[in-house]
C-alpha cells in the first residue's frame, strides 16, 4: 500500500511541476517576468532540476536587469549541461551587465593540458565510454580465446591491448574529472557592493570591491567568512552571505 502511494505522490509531483514550468512558459511569452520567477522556481522546491528549467530562470532575471540572479541561474544551467552554446552566449550577455571586469589569467603546464584533454567529455560519459569499450574488450577475449589461427589470435591479442589503453585512459579521465568538479567551488556575488578583504574579519583592508554578479571561486571558509580566489587569482576574504555557490 505505502508504494503505492508513493509511486501516486511521485507522479503527482512530476505532473504538478510540468504544470508549473508551462504556466511559467506562459508568463514569460507574455512578458510577465516576475511571475514566471515564481513558477519556475515552484519547480525548484519539488527538487526537480534540468538546464533548461534553470536556464529560463536565467532568461527572466536578464529581461529584469537582474544581474547576479541571471548569471547565477545561467551558471547553474551552464553545470547541468556544459556544452550548449545557447546557454553559453547568454551567459556572456548576462556578464556584460555586471560592473567588474576582471581579465582571467590564462592556465598554463601540464595540469591545463590534462584539463583540457578531460573536458572534451562529461564524466558519466568518459564513464559510458569505458563501459562500451570493456564489452568490446570481451568480445575480443572471447576471439581470441576461441579462435585456432595465430594470426587471428595475434590481432585479437592487440585488439584487446588497444581497448584496454582506451579503457584506462577514459576511467582516469572520468576520475580527473570528478576530482576537478568536487575541488572547483565557484560562486557568485549577490550583494550589491562586497569589500574583499586581506584577512577575514570586517576591519581588516580592502584588497579590491567586488559587485553583484561577478563569478569567484572558493578557497576556504571561516566562521561567516568565505576566502575566495577572482579570475585575475587575486585572493581575500568576502562576508559568506555576500556570495551564493553554484554547487
Amino acid at each position: 500500500m505505502k508504494k503505492l502511494l508513493y509511486i501516486f505522490l511521485f507522479f503527482t509531483q512530476v505532473f504538478w511541476a510540468q504544470n508549473a514550468f508551462e504556466k511559467g512558459n506562459d508568463l514569460y511569452r507574455k512578458g510577465n517576468y516576475s511571475e514566471a520567477v515564481s513558477a519556475y522556481e515552484s519547480v525548484l522546491k519539488t527538487k526537480k532540476h534540468s538546464a533548461e528549467l534553470y536556464f529560463n530562470i536565467g532568461n527572466c532575471y536578464y529581461k529584469l536587469n537582474k544581474v547576479a540572479p541571471a548569471v547565477y541561474n545561467y551558471e547553474k544551467a551552464l553545470l547541468l549541461n556544459p556544452n550548449d552554446t545557447e546557454i553559453q552566449n547568454n551567459l556572456k550577455f548576462a556578464q556584460k551587465l555586471a560592473i567588474d571586469d576582471f581579465k582571467e589569467v590564462p592556465k598554463v603546464g601540464f595540469r591545463k593540458m590534462l584539463q583540457d584533454l578531460t573536458a572534451t567529455f562529461y564524466y558519466d560519459t568518459w564513464a559510458w565510454i569505458a563501459i562500451g569499450f570493456a564489452a568490446v574488450f570481451l568480445l575480443l577475449f572471447v576471439g581470441y580465446y576461441f579462435s585456432r589461427h595465430t594470426l587471428y589470435k595475434r590481432l585479437f591479442f592487440v585488439g584487446m591491448f588497444l581497448v584496454l589503453v582506451v579503457i584506462v585512459i577514459s576511467i582516469s579521465s572520468a576520475i580527473f574529472q570528478i576530482d576537478a568538479y568536487k575541488n572547483d567551488r565557484p560562486a557568485v556575488v549577490f550583494a550589491e557592493v562586497t569589500p574583499v578583504k586581506n584577512e577575514p574579519k570586517s576591519d581588516a583592508q580592502d584588497a579590491v570591491v567586488l559587485h553583484e554578479g561577478t563569478k569567484v571561486y572558493v578557497l576556504e571558509v571561516l566562521d561567516d567568512w568565505k576566502k575566495v580566489q577572482l579570475p585575475d587569482e587575486t585572493e581575500g576574504w568576502v562576508e559568506a552571505s555576500a556570495i551564493k555557490e553554484l554547487k
